[in-house]
């Protein structure tokens, strides 16, 4: 909290006299950027985009990077509308970097600095220092697990069937026979992840467009095409972790890469679920994290267990997940995905949660 108090004074106190001086007076969007940029840092990130002398001069990449976060800040639904913006306003230009509206560049040039951003995966490492600088020296109460929806303007791949490994045995259909040897059940994603590293469950997760199925409040299907992020959500609607996936895949599948990749990042307490995440080898890696699993009871074709009520306090402040995915998807960028490819699609979202955290942490201190 001293570090996150002895930035805002620096806003407070420095910044935004020093801009209202240079500049027209601020809008209430522009200060809020202004606070975004500050708390994320961007020149800390920026060392491999410096130019190395050959070739073309290329835009300056910081001057971009913040114009995508002007982007998300001002929830521009086109690159298009977002250089608009830019040139009509005086004081957002010059505070992403170009004095004159004639130096904002073209949409191919965001184009290709978005595709380089996206192959670095920039936005996740700017998302990742974010939360280790303000939160992880903290004491965290509780993550809130839940994936949300992300439709895509793309063509779902055809699932590829899976080929039988030659060196076990093939299980014949029906009854077998009395004596026979029964070949083992190969061995399920969920029953690997908590023996592997973060980095070989996150490439073992299909990243394809493709069909996701759910079901609503009312107990309706509803189908999209496209994927799902998951976020890992902790106290004051504050995003610390996501992973994106295929549409198809079960919420259970990411449960565990994503504790493996918070727990890097924060410390908490309690891990707080709803029932897609009720299996036991979730719950063994949630206590062999330290953490209490409160996780909604999914009776399976049985009797629903009832949370005691010690639990149902705690498991109310799950609401802060769904809150921050209504909040990307409503205020930054979300639910109007127009790129296509898991890396791009990722890289905006990723923005939209950069600029959610850093509002969150700001009102922690106001």
């Amino acid at each position: 909290m001293s570090i996150l108090l002895s930035v805002w004074n620096t806003i407070q106190n420095n910044l935004f006299p020093y801009f209202e001086e240079v500049l027209e007076p601020l809008s209430e969007k522009e200060q809020r950027f202004i606070q975004v940029v500050t708390l994320m840092n961007p020149q800390k990130h920026m060392s491999n985009y410096k130019w190395k002398g050959n070739g073309r001069k290329p835009e300056d990449r910081v001057s971009l990077l913040k114009a995508f976060i002007a982007k998300t800040v001002y929830n521009s639904e086109t690159t298009e509308m977002l250089i608009e913006n830019l040139k009509n306003s005086e004081n957002l230009r010059r505070l992403c970097g170009w004095e004159y509206s004639f130096q904002v560049p073209s949409s191919s040039t965001f184009s290709r600095a978005s595709e380089q951003f996206s192959e670095d995966q920039l936005a996740e490492k700017i998302h990742e220092a974010m939360i280790k600088e303000y939160c992880g020296h903290k004491l965290a109460g509780h993550v809130s697990r839940d994936p949300t929806e992300i439709d895509a303007r793309e063509k779902p791949v055809r699932k590829e069937k899976k080929e039988h490994d030659d060196t076990l045995p093939k299980r014949k259909r029906g009854r077998p026979e009395k004596g026979g040897v029964v070949p083992p059940e190969p061995l399920k994603r969920l029953d690997i992840q908590p023996f592997r590293t973060l980095e070989e469950n996150l490439a073992d997760l299909p990243e394809k467009c493709d069909v996701g199925t759910k079901k609503d409040s009312k107990g309706h299907k509803t189908s999209w095409n496209g994927y799902k992020l998951h976020i890992d959500t902790i106290d004051g609607d504050i995003p610390v972790s996501a992973v994106l996936t295929s549409a198809s895949l079960h919420d259970s599948q990411v449960a565990v890469p994503l504790a493996q990749m918070t727990a890097q990042r924060i410390v908490n307490l309690y891990d707080l679920t709803d029932s897609a995440y009720d299996a036991a080898p979730i719950k063994d890696v949630s206590t062999r994290l330290g953490h209490v699993p409160i996780i909604e009871h999914n009776p399976r074709r049985g009797e629903k267990r009832e949370m005691s009520p010690a639990e149902k306090t705690r498991y109310a402040q799950r609401s802060s997940a769904e809150r921050v995915n209504s909040n990307l998807k409503d205020n930054h960028g979300g639910s109007r995905i127009r790129v296509k490819g898991s890396a791009k699609i990722m890289t905006q979202l990723m923005f939209g949660l950069i600029v959610i955290t850093a509002i969150q942490l700001i009102r922690l201190i106001v």
